[in-house]
């Protein structure tokens, strides 16, 4: 089988734009500011609720400027800066009202808690004819890239299968605001799953779904165990797996995303989601069907990894949008909506529960 290279990195701007942040929180310390260090990108300033917070922040990450309150954030920030608004889902409404009139920010997922918040901040959004995306940013993940190159360049054939698993020991203690929420495991974490299908397959015409909670974690009322069937007719099946709780050791933890088509496969494990937040390293394998051989699947190294890496993309294909560089916005508020409403129709699945059996 001869050897492949794969683009596996965003594409950067030719002009990258100052970044202002609204809210500093563990996402930001985790996979924004590290991202951006990577990528060159210029922290101009921040703001966050927690003045002691946002100290340790610009410690830290060497950022020049804390603003004291968000109208300082928005009016003393450089006028051609990118919003980078990683609060709570039922905040961001408010704070896009504020900014100004077609400025570009970049909204931590999910786009609000629920379809009616996504559509005000869709609203909101046109507007004030901002340059809105949200950050779905395991589309942007090293081994995603790779992955759509090789399926757009025509080597897996004809997509037959989409399936996401994750069977792992998720420490929940480490995010107290899930606790009380009345969605969490798909808003919050198979929500990156269903973007990254719908990335590959496009919207599906219906969804089947179960989400639940587990005995180990009874306080956790929105669920940490979600099985989601994506619609989308005979091919390509389309399933996400989840099960946060499998709380017998590392040997039999699973957390992939595979692909396969009429041509080939790929299976990649992504490493983050196991042993979490230390993570193992990622595998990224595939295998090409040839005729008259034995199928034999071969490795690709990947640079980067889900964190921080992906969040490069995120911010660089949003700057490259704002500064007229492409016509492509990935995630676009626009496109964002519909994954949000593919969410809701997974809690609305799952509320309805299947159907029951006919009488004997």
């Amino acid at each position: 089988m001869p050897d492949f290279t794969f683009r596996q990195n965003a594409i950067l701007p030719e002009t990258p734009r100052p970044i202002v942040s609204i809210g500093m929180g563990g996402i930001v310390h985790d996979a924004h500011y590290p991202a951006y260090r990577i990528a060159g990108f210029q922290v101009a300033g921040g703001y966050d609720l927690s003045a002691e917070r946002a100290a340790m922040m610009k410690d830290k990450f060497d950022v020049p400027v804390i603003y004291d309150s968000l109208n300082a954030a928005i009016v003393d920030s450089p006028a051609d800066a990118v919003f980078d608004v990683a609060v709570p889902g039922n905040a961001i409404t408010e704070i896009l009202r504020e900014l100004p009139r077609g400025r570009a920010v970049l909204i931590q997922k999910p786009m609000g808690d629920d379809l009616a918040q996504a559509r005000e901040i869709l609203a909101v959004c046109r507007e004030r004819e901002l340059v809105a995306a949200i950050n779905f940013q395991l589309r942007f993940a090293p081994f995603i890239i790779a992955a759509r190159d090789m399926i757009e360049q025509g080597l897996l054939g004809e997509l037959y299968d989409l399936e996401v698993r994750m069977q792992v020991n998720t420490p929940w203690q480490l995010w107290g605001f899930l606790f009380p929420l009345p969605r969490v495991e798909i808003l919050y974490h198979s929500i990156h799953y269903v973007d990254l299908a719908r990335s590959f397959c496009g919207t599906p015409r219906s969804v089947y779904a179960k989400t639940m909670s587990h005995p180990s974690a009874p306080d956790l009322r929105g669920g940490v165990r979600s099985m989601i069937i994506m619609d989308y007719g005979d091919n390509p099946r389309v399933n996400v797996m989840t099960n946060h709780s499998h709380a017998y050791g590392s040997q039999k933890q699973q957390s992939y995303v595979k692909f396969e088509g009429s041509k080939g496969a790929i299976q990649i494990r992504a490493g983050l989601n196991m042993n979490y937040p230390d993570g193992v390293p990622d595998r990224f394998e595939y295998v090409l069907l040839e005729e008259g051989a034995e199928p034999s699947w071969q490795s690709l190294d990947i640079s980067g990894s889900w964190f921080p890496e992906a969040f490069i993309g995120a911010m660089a294909s949003l700057q490259r949008y704002a500064n007229g560089e492409t016509d492509a916005l990935p995630t676009a508020v626009d496109d964002a909506i519909e994954t949000m409403a593919t969410v809701e129709a997974a809690y609305a699945s799952s509320a309805n529960g299947g159907t029951a059996l006919p009488a004997m």
